[in-house]
């Protein structure tokens, strides 16, 4: 195996501070630094362990070092026609391929596609032992180990750390289209359920303020065939993508307001809730996306009310901007909880990764 001074220096580094009892942040570009509890402990810098060491479009599946930059992943693909089809929020330049799967964050087409992990096909990791371990592979046939690979998909860093990681990739869908729907919450909620029950080509949702957007995907034949069906009122593509972009990374109208009403007290929650649940009763403003399944709300309303809520309606909810009222996430149940210890436990055994991160003690 040649010698790679990065990687050497993280282990040495795991390795003193496995001796002296320090705990460890680990750092890439940093555009997600908000989401989570605060960091804690010496940077443990990822960005110079960057590259791609292998692309083979042909099999759709690459694999990157953690601190390649995303856009420079995202650039490559493009090249070759291909892309992230889970749409990973990328909030400001300079986020790494490590912080994505990390993070575990997917964009508005995550009902439609799946989730980050749905993606990680293999992974090579640090753990707290400072031993270099690596799990799947580059196939789907590969399940050796790819559950392991998939835990680190929202881990935050502290069941250690991510070295690289091998994603199965798509095609860019050949066509694409918008519709624009004016129309209550209830009703969106409604007509949201009942389309995700036909086979139509949908891809993303958005409802806020009485309009709901509609992005369709997939072969022309199907995309054409599924506006005369919805109906609705096309929107230009060169207004269209614009918009599910600011979604993505949060620069759109909603998020932006949302954002300045967060520097006057209030708090952006991000609700995971089931897509056929009932309108929630809340003070602020709501944006749905995920067919319902997902529901930002800037509200002044504290952490408690807005948990119960959630709660109430069979999901969680997450602090995503705002003024220290509890923990960022939810307390687990009792059985998840050590579960979650006993990951812990078993990769970082001392605490060193990201310590507090996710929960107290973790």
């Amino acid at each position: 195996m040649n010698p790679d001074p990065v990687l050497d220096r993280l282990i040495d580094q795991v390795r003193a501070a496995l001796a002296d009892g320090r705990p460890l942040a680990i750092q890439g570009g940093r555009p997600k630094s908000f989401y989570g509890e605060p960091l804690v402990g010496e940077p443990l810098e990822l960005r110079p362990l960057a590259g791609l060491s292998s692309y083979e479009p042909t099999e759709l599946v690459v694999t990157a070092r953690a601190g390649t930059p995303l856009d420079e992943l995202e650039a490559a693909l493009a090249e070759k026609g291909q892309c992230l089809p889970f749409e990973p929020p990328r909030f400001a330049s300079g986020g790494t391929v490590g912080g994505m799967v990390a993070a575990g964050l997917s964009g508005p087409s995550r009902a439609a596609v799946g989730a980050v992990r749905d993606y990680v096909l293999g992974a090579t990791m640090l753990n707290g032992r400072a031993q270099v371990l690596s799990f799947g592979g580059q196939v789907m046939k590969n399940v050796a180990g790819y559950d392991v690979s998939r835990l680190l998909a929202g881990s935050l860093g502290t069941l250690g750390v991510i070295l690289e990681v091998s994603l199965k990739v798509l095609p860019i869908a050949p066509a694409t289209a918008t519709l624009r729907f004016e129309m209550d919450e209830g009703t969106a909620l409604q007509r949201l359920n009942e389309w995700a029950a036909q086979p139509l080509p949908l891809n993303a949702s958005a409802w806020w303020d009485g309009t709901l957007l509609l992005r369709l995907r997939g072969a022309q034949a199907a995309v054409a065939a599924a506006c005369r069906q919805l109906g609705g009122e096309p929107i230009a593509a060169m207004q269209a993508a614009p918009f599910w972009e600011g979604l993505r990374d949060q620069r759109d109208e909603f998020f932006v307001k949302a954002h300045a009403a967060v520097q006057t007290g209030a708090s952006l929650w991000r609700l995971s809730v089931p897509p056929t649940a009932a309108p929630l009763r809340l003070p602020g403003e709501q944006l749905i996306e995920w067919g319902g399944g997902q529901r930002w709300w800037c509200t002044p309303a504290p952490a408690a009310a807005v948990r119960e809520a959630a709660a109430r309606a069979g999901g969680h909810a997450t602090r995503f901007h705002g003024p220290p009222d509890g923990p960022v996430f939810m307390p687990l149940p009792p059985v998840l909880e050590r579960l979650h210890r006993s990951l812990k436990a078993a990769f970082d055994p001392q605490g060193l990764f990201n310590r507090g991160r996710l929960t107290s003690g973790l």
